[in-house]
């Protein structure tokens, strides 16, 4: 985002004077509420300012609460109310945990759902609580993916609607998180069974429209063209392996029209939100599932990422049909992430992939504009706040970078954690999530930042 201007900012003021008192107030809550995965935008970019740079357990912190068990949700915030997920280890209860933005105190924990029989394999890629719930006026939406789906009562916590009948095998445990467009709340299921998705009434739960995946796949073909040595062997242990994903759809509005862009595993699809038509599919090249990346929208272009084979792609969406061959305007591999979403900020795609290097490139033609270093291991989505990327480690820390064409690390702070979970933001405070707590950062006015 663009510095403003003094004499911007004058008119700028001077303008929101003779806006309505409504106006205003919806305005105030667009900056302010977190309500999302990768927050108001879906894109990990807020307009909020002030927030603190550098931080830890001693500097810069409001508030550290405990949060129970394990969960790897993103914090959402809507107004005083922070919302996160929490389950089990062994995923038998689920929960919804709501926190006081203010004091830290919890306000709710809820027992959403029980599991009988939940799935234990490979106990540290993933949480039975990882999708990011979705907050709005007087309810939050909670998904555990084959688990369940709820509506709760913001302010009772009471469960207004529930789904459990919507189930795939995700293999490894749920991670794509709902969204929200309109009256309909969009839930995807790639699992290694069956792959779909659902647009639900939001107020109700009932169905509106539920689109299977049509692939035509060939796991052995990738796995000979990748140089798999016992193919036999590898497709019976990871039976359709290439058919699971986990990535949240963005809805974007191009040439007047809402699109629903939705990635898969092997194909990202465009399908029309309100009857779930498909109006566009990318194919994706060799090893193209296990897709975590949200997609975002800029210049007109659609960029998401393949998975496992870590190819970003920016594409023109105003195609139909099979459009691999004819609207994919760039591509770039070295050093895009399998798991981490990028962002944009005016003119440039920010991402960093899971071995810690930062990539900034010309987000209209792909070309590298530089390459960085920040250390550690990467899972959380970086946040753009105020001309500087957040970044979050499973390591322990959160760097620090300003925006721009060249690469300048501002901070490195450090925590005896791991940090998962992307972060969120509330007016000048930076929420973050660890494996165990949930922290708000402030910058105290006797601190000066750098």
């Amino acid at each position: 985002m663009k510095e403003f201007s003094s004499t911007y900012l004058t008119l700028l003021i001077l303008s929101t004077l003779f806006l309505p008192i409504s106006l205003l107030a919806d305005h105030e809550i667009e900056q302010t509420n977190w309500n999302q995965f990768r927050g108001a935008n879906g894109d990990g970019t807020t307009i909020a300012t002030d927030l603190p740079i550098e931080f830890n357990e001693d500097k810069n912190i409001r508030w550290k609460t405990p949060i129970h068990d394990k969960g790897y949700s993103s914090p959402i915030v809507w107004e005083n109310q922070i919302w996160l997920t929490t389950a089990r280890t062994d995923g038998t209860e689920l929960f919804a945990i709501c926190v006081d933005l203010e004091s830290g105190d919890i306000i709710h924990d809820i027992m959403v759902f029980d599991v009988e029989n939940p799935q234990l394999e490979h106990p540290d890629i993933n949480s039975h609580a990882s999708p990011t719930p979705f907050v709005e006026v007087g309810r939050v939406y909670v998904h555990y993916g084959t688990y369940g789906t709820a509506c709760l009562d913001s302010e009772t916590g009471d469960i207004l609607w529930e789904r459990r009948n919507l189930n795939c095998d995700h293999r490894v445990r749920p991670a794509s998180s709902p969204i929200i467009d309109d009256e309909s709340i969009f839930l995807t299921y790639d699992g290694v069974d069956v792959q779909f998705i659902a647009a639900l009434d939001k107020n109700t739960g009932d169905t509106i429209w539920l689109e299977h995946r049509n692939v035509d796949s060939d796991f052995g073909k990738v796995l000979k063209e990748k140089g798999v040595k016992d193919i036999e062997k590898v497709k019976k242990e990871k039976a359709n392996d290439n058919r699971k994903s986990y990535a949240t759809p963005t809805i974007i509005t191009f040439q007047g029209k809402k699109q629903l862009i939705s990635p898969a595993a092997e194909v990202t699809f465009s399908y029309d939100p309100k009857t779930g038509d498909e109006l566009w599919r990318v194919r994706h090249v060799g090893w193209g599932w296990n897709v975590a990346c949200r997609p975002i929208f800029a210049n007109d272009l659609v960029y998401f990422t393949t998975g496992i084979e870590k190819r970003l792609l920016a594409v023109d969406p105003s195609g139909s049909g099979d459009v691999t061959d004819t609207h994919i305007v760039w591509s770039h591999r070295k050093g895009s992430p399998e798991i981490p979403s990028p962002l944009i900020v005016d003119d440039l795609l920010y991402m960093v992939n899971e071995g810690g290097v930062v990539t900034c490139l010309d987000a209209k033609n792909g070309e590298t504009v530089w390459k960085g270093r920040v250390s550690g291991n990467y899972w959380a989505s970086p946040l753009y706040a105020d001309g500087k990327i957040y970044f979050f480690n499973m390591d322990g820390s959160v760097p620090v970078i300003s925006v721009g064409r060249t690469f300048n690390l501002l901070a490195t702070n450090r925590f005896d954690t791991e940090f998962v979970a992307s972060g969120a933001v509330a007016g000048n405070k930076l929420i973050l999530r660890s494996l165990t707590h949930l922290y708000c950062f402030e910058k105290k006015q006797d601190t000066d930042d750098h």
